[in-house]
């Protein structure tokens, strides 16, 4: 293995694992040198499809992708050789080198690793072997002791690569000092030898106050804390798992010149996928974005976006339960924007079919919010693709072009991916644009792939479509709000210039020279 390898752990989920390992990609790669990301298991409902084994293509952690992009590489399925996809509280979806392996659901959790760390093992020797840095991602907290013997993500890890480890904490929690002690303490000996440097990450205030704090550790570990980054929630990049952030974004009222402030309300059902597709409109200038779970969470909302779900039945019983689902006809009905998107767009056609039961009960066919005249029928075969799509010209009113909240979409060449086991057809006889049509009263399709199959049908203001990505393409962007969000590029030039700035000098450089 001819890589250097660093690796994040973290005293627990949520302490900013993900984000310092991309800021990390980033400022190796600036330095001139070959970098890749890695996470042994990830498991998130955020998934982004990239090349696989033997030409096929397969799905990673979204985490990572977004690492890999940092890195100035292409994402690849060594980077996240486990995924695991929950669908229920108790079982998830098991995803080896991107591929689905279903005979894996079943095998306890502790026996899982036996089968599953061979591939994380040539995955991440492959990586190491081809690049001069590999920058690895633990996960959750490698003291939880009563998994230690079975847990490769971690220290497991860190051993075979021989990592410069860091330990980050969330300070903002409270009782850093103490998790990061703890922490290190119940690791055995030669597992905390691998830990180089504690970073203190969330800290609001003046760091003078900390004293004698990182002192005092650095007496009792033997371990410097090498960094204290200042809160940063604008940073750019999107959150891993689930809303963790769900505060509103954006201005209240229009400001800069701007007529008014466009409200949208994203339905954050409990299995979301893909969230992290909308984070660029937490920066769209004039755009407003609220998480809905109560139907008064739509109040004034100028868009409702349906998101991706990992199981969309049970979601869609979970927006029933809510009384969401009158909510979001009631607004449709009231001439506002619907997006759906992936499960979302599912939802709000009006059947959908399971005869293989990959949702539940074979067989089953439950209804849907109607308000699309589209039939989904679940497949065993999940579908990946990387999309390249363009929108037909579909006015509402040809004339009244401030109505149509889509619009602009018109001509717009688009690019994006798609992972879904639904199969969608529109159930109405106007499958495509006649001269008659009434765009209003029936379902017509509104985005082509490259072969002129439907990817998004349209009716009235309600849109649906099957491509994820379209709030990070610039095109579009640039077409619904005139102007675009910050670039994943600038975003991950921020990152290393924020950590350049807070880690000790010298630190970054030191964990990557030779023993």
């Amino acid at each position: 293995m001819n890589a250097r390898a660093v690796m994040v752990l973290g005293t627990t989920s949520g302490a900013g694992k993900s984000w310092l390992a991309t800021a990390l990609c980033r400022w190796y790669a600036r330095q001139g040198l070959r970098v890749a990301p890695f996470k042994a298991q990830n498991m998130s409902n955020n998934a982004r499809v990239v090349p696989g084994l033997d030409g096929h293509l397969g799905e990673i952690g979204s985490a990572q992708y977004f690492q890999a992009l940092a890195a100035r590489v292409r994402p690849d399925v060594r980077m996240n050789p486990v995924l695991l996809k929950p669908e229920q509280d108790t079982a998830s979806q098991v995803i080896v080198m991107g591929q689905v392996h279903d005979e894996l659901r079943c095998v306890p959790w502790r026996e899982r690793s036996n089968h599953v760390w061979p591939h994380a093992r040539q995955a991440l020797d492959e990586l190491m072997a081809t690049h001069d840095v590999v920058v690895i991602e633990g996960a959750g907290s490698p003291a939880e002791i009563n998994l230690h013997a079975s847990d490769y993500v971690n220290m497991r890890t860190a051993l075979h690569a021989q990592a410069q480890c860091l330990l980050v904490t969330d300070i903002d929690r409270g009782g850093a000092f103490a998790h990061l002690y703890g922490t290190h303490q119940l690791l055995p000996a030669h597992e905390r030898a691998l830990i180089k440097g504690f970073v203190l990450n969330r800290f609001r205030g003046d760091a003078s106050l900390l004293a004698p704090g990182p002192e005092q550790l650095q007496a009792l570990t033997g371990v410097p804390t090498l960094a204290v980054l200042p809160m940063w929630r604008g940073h750019g990049l999107p959150e891993e798992d689930g809303v963790f952030d769900d505060r509103a974004t954006g201005p209240s009222s229009p400001s800069n010149g701007a007529d008014r402030v466009l409200r949208i309300a994203v339905l954050a059902y409990p299995r979301i996928s893909n969230l992290d597709e909308f984070q660029p409109l937490r920066a769209a200038p004039g755009v407003r974005l609220v998480w809905a779970r109560h139907p008064r969470d739509l109040d004034g909302a100028d868009w409702v976006i349906l998101p991706g779900s990992k199981h969309t039945t049970a979601d869609l019983a979970w927006l029933r339960a809510q009384g969401l689902d009158c909510a979001v006809i009631d607004h449709a009905q009231r001439g506002g924007a619907v997006l759906g998107i992936c499960g979302g767009l599912q939802m709000l056609g009006r059947t959908l079919s399971d005869p293989e039961g990959v949702e539940g009960q074979a067989g089953a066919v439950i209804e849907g919010l109607g308000l699309l005249n589209l039939h989904t029928r679940f497949d065993a075969h999940k579908l990946l693709r990387e999309t390249h799509a363009v929108f037909t010209d579909l006015a509402l009113n040809p004339d009244d072009n401030a109505a149509d909240p889509w619009r602009a979409l018109a001509g717009v060449r688009v690019q994006g991916y798609e992972i879904h086991h639904g199969r969608t057809y529109a159930t109405n006889a106007h499958t495509l644009l006649t001269p008659d049509a009434k765009p209003t009263d029936t379902t017509h399709p509104i985005l082509l792939d490259a072969d002129g199959q439907p990817l998004g049908w349209r009716q009235g203001r309600v849109l649906g479509l099957y491509l994820h990505g379209l709030f990070e393409d610039d095109a579009a962007m640039r077409a619904l709000f005139g102007a675009q969000a910050p670039s994943l590029n600038r975003v991950m030039d921020g990152l290393a210039d924020y950590i350049d700035q807070h880690f000790a000098p010298g630190a970054l450089a030191e964990l990557i020279q030779a023993p």
